[in-house]
């Protein structure tokens, strides 16, 4: 991982369904990452979901990927 690239987290099946109610959206309503992202954690499959934290400055923003 390089210093530059952003946090990439494998949400837990639970955080999944938190997220999923949350927001009211299902799995296909997320934005996707490819799997060969080298971003990625090790061991990411299709259908799992990434929060990405990008840090600005003074402020963390975060991303919800599923990955494809």
């Amino acid at each position: 991982m390089h210093i530059l690239q952003p946090k990439h987290v494998k949400l837990k099946p639970e955080e999944v369904k938190e997220l999923i109610k949350t927001y009211n959206i299902s799995l296909s309503q997320l934005p996707k990452i490819k799997s060969t992202d080298f971003g990625l954690p090790q061991g990411c499959v299709p259908g799992e979901v990434v929060k990405i934290e990008r840090k600005d400055e003074d402020k963390t923003s975060i991303y919800y990927r599923v990955v494809a």
